[in-house]
């Protein structure tokens, strides 16, 4: 088997791939495992079946989409049978293998791994060395990579024999100039790792390996909107900056994360009120962003159908927040050619994606009103100054073609 590089695509990414058979992406949460079968065929990726086990260790339940005539798959799962990760693999691998989803047998398995640090610059093939690896990085991303790791570890179980990947959502990061990543604090801790690694670059990935012809070789922002959401600057559709920093906490402001804040902030808490690091971690982590400010929900849709002043606020400065950032940005790339927004917010809320236009007519962004309300996907005005897209992510898709790759090439 071989694939054939794609010169214009970001990484090294290969959208043409011959592979025989069928790979599995494997998306981890810490009560749900979102999976994707994607086939190969005609020097392509097909998207088959996917879906989710969620509810893990409460009310479990099987959800599948994706299959012949549009068929779907709704089943309530017994609670004792999924009590953890591994009993949600053993469903998945189970119904995978009774239904053969896909059309041909799996031949590998792919998984978002959300933190790779400093030494894993691309995606790699999963061996105890580089799950060693990865698990001295939990205290990096602890409401993310334990979640991963024990779906890689419940996968090995249940297929011993099948090769498994990790991608990386730092790895798109890691080609930035080193003063984009290094934090103005002692170089002892530096060199141990407390630097900005930034996040959702399988995301990003994707979107540089999607931007229209006009923009693939310029200066852009690209605007990853979701109940996580951060910015990233591109220049020829390379990472050169990000709002996130050393954890997912820091940049914008989320669906329940603080985003960047005042460090003051946190020392003000442990000591004069009293907080333990626990009650502080689960206050900028789970109840902040959002749902703190409108004291209401972390979800957008909910915010945007309110007539809470409250509601309204938190949308209002979750947009402002965007605004300034891409201004840093926009300064990073020495000017902006092109803004994209992506993500469930980026892709479904326009009243957001007008603010953030509005607030940002000062480095020539217009707005389509009619194109930015049917979704785009250029939701610009036509004429000179920057251009603003609406480009659907798939990081799935990014995990699965990075699977093919790597599979292909060890096959020879």
């Amino acid at each position: 088997m071989t694939a054939s590089p794609d010169a214009d695509s970001p990484q090294g990414v290969d959208r043409t791939v011959a592979i025989d058979g069928a790979i599995l992406v494997i998306n981890a949460g810490s009560s749900s495992i979102k999976f994707s079968v994607y086939r190969g065929r005609d020097g392509a990726l097909d998207a088959g079946a996917c879906g989710q086990v969620e509810g893990i260790g409460t009310a479990p339940r099987l959800q599948v989409r994706g299959l012949p005539d549009d068929a779907r798959v709704d089943v309530v799962l017994d609670p004792a049978q999924v009590r953890d990760h591994a009993g949600a693999i053993g469903v998945i691998h189970g119904w995978l293998t009774d239904h053969h989803a896909g059309e041909h047998d799996l031949v590998a398995i792919g998984h978002r791994v959300v933190h790779g640090g400093m030494e894993y610059d691309r995606p790699v093939r999963l061996d105890t060395t580089v799950l060693a690896a990865l698990e001295a990085l939990v205290p990096l991303a602890p409401l993310h990579q334990p979640h991963a790791l024990a779906a890689i570890r419940a996968a090995t179980a249940a297929a011993p024999a099948m090769p498994q990947y990790a991608c990386f959502d730092t790895a798109f990061h890691r080609g930035q100039a080193r003063l984009a990543q290094i934090f103005a604090l002692p170089r002892a801790l530096t060199d141990e790792g407390v630097r900005r690694y930034g996040f959702h670059g399988l995301s990003y990935e994707y979107i540089a390996a999607s931007l229209p012809p006009e923009l693939a070789g310029g200066r852009v922002v690209v605007a990853h909107l979701g109940n996580g959401a951060s910015l990233c600057a591109m220049r020829a559709g390379r990472s050169v900056a990000s709002t996130m920093g050393f954890t997912a906490l820091d940049g914008l402001m989320m669906g329940t994360r603080a985003g960047a804040l005042d460090p003051g902030v946190v020392l003000y808490l442990l000591e004069q009120r009293g907080m333990t690091a626990a009650q502080v971690t689960d206050l900028l982590y789970n109840r902040s962003g959002l749902l703190g400010v409108s004291g209401l929900s972390s979800d957008m849709r909910t915010l945007l159908a309110s007539a809470s002043p409250q509601a309204k606020e938190a949308v209002d400065l979750f947009a402002y927040r965007i605004a300034r950032e891409l201004g840093s940005l926009a300064a990073a790339l020495g000017g902006l050619d092109g803004l994209v927004f992506t993500a469930g917010i980026g892709e479904h809320a326009p009243h957001v994606r007008a603010a953030v236009l509005h607030q940002a007519g000062w480095l020539g962004l217009t707005l389509d009103a009619a194109a930015n309300e049917t979704g785009g996907p250029r939701i610009s005005a036509a004429g000179a100054g920057p251009s603003a897209w609406v480009i659907p992510t798939d990081e799935n898709l990014m995990i699965a073609r990075h699977v093919a790759r790597l599979h292909a090439a060890a096959a020879g």
